[in-house]
């Protein structure tokens, strides 16, 4: 138990040496985890479940190769990007949002370490400490949250399009 206390306190330590700026990204981080694996989950559990639905609905249908056919199939499939699609805009944003709150870190805490220069002189490494450490955290949190963010956005836009073109080839169209 004291293990997890110490590991709290660090992370809170952590956050403080941040800044302001770290918190927020810690909860742009934190929501953007939840959509990711939000998104993991939706293709690993209820994509199964949908697809076999959207295979089923169209196998049931006598009429595969009218112009009427053509644009339920199309429904189908622009139902299914659709549903696949979900709160992949609202990651994307956050993954932007992400080294731009960092650079607003970078920006707070150098004008911290000028702010002390002005008071105290250029001598004093000490007193500007703070403000580096203000200034290169968040831009460094920015930073490894979006590119972790920009793997996982990837890999779910490829199995969207990959099940896309399954879903299309699966829906024979006569």
């Amino acid at each position: 138990m004291s293990l997890l206390f110490d590991f709290f306190d660090s992370l809170r330590s952590f956050l403080n040496a941040g800044g302001t700026v770290l918190w927020i990204i810690l909860w742009v981080s934190v929501c953007l985890w939840c959509l990711i694996v939000e998104r993991l989950l939706f293709f690993k559990l209820d994509y199964p479940v949908l697809k076999e639905q959207w295979v089923k609905q169209w196998n049931e249908r006598s009429d595969k190769s009218s112009q009427y056919a053509l644009t339920i199939r199309k429904a189908i499939i622009s139902e299914a990007k659709i549903t696949m699609s979900r709160f992949l805009s609202i990651i994307k944003m956050l993954i932007g949002l992400c080294p731009l709150f960092g650079l607003l870190g970078t920006v707070i805490g150098m004008i911290h370490v000028f702010d002390v220069m002005a008071v105290t002189g250029t001598g004093n490494a000490r007193a500007m400490a703070s403000g580096i450490s203000l200034a290169t955290i968040p831009t460094m949190a920015g930073m490894v949250i979006a590119i972790a963010g920009l793997y996982f956005k990837k890999l779910i836009e490829e199995w969207v399009d990959d099940e896309t073109h399954l879903l299309t080839d699966l829906l024979k169209y006569h």
